[in-house]
């Protein structure tokens, strides 16, 4: 008998299930876009009845491609973008429409925090810097606008967590995306009261469910599920994790050696350790996937989705028939590193250190044509990233060796060779086009039996495909155009806060 396991990815954007064997070999897949709406400025919401819509359809298309006898799947899991908020009702249905990762309508109620002490007075519980997309401050949002949904609320979940209670109909809530959230007690690894009574939460205390880890067994598919997805009933389901986590387990990244960067729609920069950075020199400390571990973190939505917006809004017409993303790569490719001088900040969905600060191009002139805007972006991006790497490494006490890099600018070729030229670092990645879903379906197969730890399952399902090393050549190039980059940055920064005020 063949053995399979599922995992299931829900992004900000979309809704992927892949089906991969217990060496890691990708068998089966299918994809969802899932509508985002945006209700007002800064607001980013989906419906929650079609989040699990799309959920069950891609697993259901997936086990039809695969062609095989849903009964060999021997687990399910997920990942699942971190913070964002997804509210179950006690009315059995969705309490409002979920939020998602790059929401930030309560920046104000950050900006209080830190002005009043509420930051600094929580920090050494929670050990991390409060973001407006976190569901601490969503919920005190909710609590302050939208008091009727706290009241009617039954479960608050992240999205994963949301789609395992409608697959097994258990609540849980799993240990690296709540450890994420600003409501746990890091140390703990626990909800703490004391939290809560800070940020005047003490009224959700009930609606938070139980905590587990990644790789715990959480209930079976149901009758219901199992109709609905083609899954056998009884199908073993584990927690899955974040997808930041699920990546960087993706990429085994099982020590402290190197970096995992992901460049989706958020800009993910992290690495392990056995202690979390308590200096406030790094904006996030989570827990890890694999006990004992804690994940160091820099992270802003200003990665490769600003990619995909400049992409789908302006250059389509110009592509014509051809394939948008490799028409685009071979237009960043045709201009040299030293070719154009144009900065641009990818803050569309907010800055990298102030969520006012807006997505800017400076410097444009007459004779700059679409490859140098589009090469700007992409340059621009890795800019973003490096700023974040720089304050990882600046918080290890040993140099890092490598980056790991993750998400869908690993397609393209020229632009991972941009990452190792401006970081300064060689860059590897990893033989599986989806790294959330591998992590998930890694969890699957520890929490099904087949292997004893994530370490063992990375041990076999996780292959490195290509190392790219920096071109020490460009160094000094991009060294003067980063340099450029953080003065333009700061001033575009400050000129934002400027004009809110």
């Amino acid at each position: 008998m063949n053995k399979y396991v599922m995992g299931v990815d829900h992004g900000g954007t979309s809704t992927k299930a892949v089906l991969f064997d217990l060496k890691g070999k990708q068998i089966a897949s299918a994809k969802r876009n899932i509508p985002l709406d945006t209700p007002k400025p800064g607001f980013t919401e989906r419906d929650m009845e079609i989040v699990w819509q799309m959920h069950c359809e891609v697993i259901k298309e997936t086990i039809e491609t695969a062609g095989i006898d849903a009964a060999d799947i021997v687990g399910v899991s997920f990942s699942g973008h971190g913070k964002g908020l997804y509210l179950w009702g006690k009315d059995g249905r969705p309490a409002r429409p979920g939020i998602v990762s790059t929401d930030s309508r309560a920046h104000a109620i950050v900006e209080n925090w830190y002005a009043d002490g509420t930051a600094e007075k929580v920090y050494p519980l929670t050990n991390q810097s409060i973001l407006a997309c976190q569901p601490v401050a969503l919920l005190r949002w909710l609590m302050d606008n939208e008091p009727e949904v706290i009241e009617n609320t039954q479960y608050i979940f992240g999205v994963k967590d949301y789609v395992r209670y409608r697959m097994t109909g258990e609540a849980r809530g799993e240990i690296t995306d709540l450890s994420g959230s600003g409501l746990v007690n890091l140390k703990k690894a626990a909800y703490d009261p004391e939290v809560l009574a800070i940020f005047g939460l003490e009224k959700i205390a009930d609606k938070l469910p139980p905590l587990v880890y990644s790789s715990e067994f959480c209930g079976a598919v149901t009758e219901e599920c199992a109709r609905l997805t083609g899954l056998k009933v009884g199908t073993r389901v584990a927690a899955g994790l974040f997808d930041i986590d699920a990546c960087a387990i993706g990429m085994n990244v099982c020590d402290d050696s190197r970096i995992a960067v992901i460049a989706g729609t958020w800009a993910i920069n992290e690495y392990i350790a056995k202690e979390p950075v308590l200096d406030g020199s790094v904006k996030m400390n989570s827990l890890y996937c694999l006990p004992g571990y804690y994940l160091a973190e820099e992270c802003s939505p200003t990665s490769a989705s600003n990619y995909d917006w400049f992409l789908n809004n302006f250059m389509e017409e110009a592509a014509g028939e051809k394939n948008l993303y490799a028409w685009a790569n071979a237009q960043v490719d045709s201009v040299a590193a030293d070719e154009q001088e144009i900065m641009f900040l990818p803050y569309l969905f907010g800055g990298c250190d102030d969520a006012r600060t807006k997505a800017s191009f400076v410097g444009m002139e007459a004779w700059h044509n679409r490859a140098h805007m589009l090469r700007a972006v992409c340059e621009g991006i890795v800019y973003g990233h490096r700023m974040q790497v720089e304050r990882l490494q600046k918080s290890r006490k040993e140099p890092v060796k490598a980056v790991r890099l993750a998400g869908g600018v690993v397609r393209a070729s020229g632009w991972v060779q941009m990452f190792a030229d401006i970081l300064g670092l060689a860059v590897e990645t990893i033989d599986v086009d989806e790294l959330g879903t591998l992590g998930a379906a890694m969890t699957a197969a520890v929490a099904a039996g087949e292997f004893e730890s994530l370490q063992a399952a990375a041990e076999a399902m996780v292959r490195i495909d290509k190392v790219y090393e920096p071109n020490t050549a460009l160094a000094p190039i991009y060294d003067r155009k980063f340099k450029k980059y953080l003065r333009v940055e700061e001033q575009v920064r400050k000129l934002f806060a400027a004009m809110e005020d």
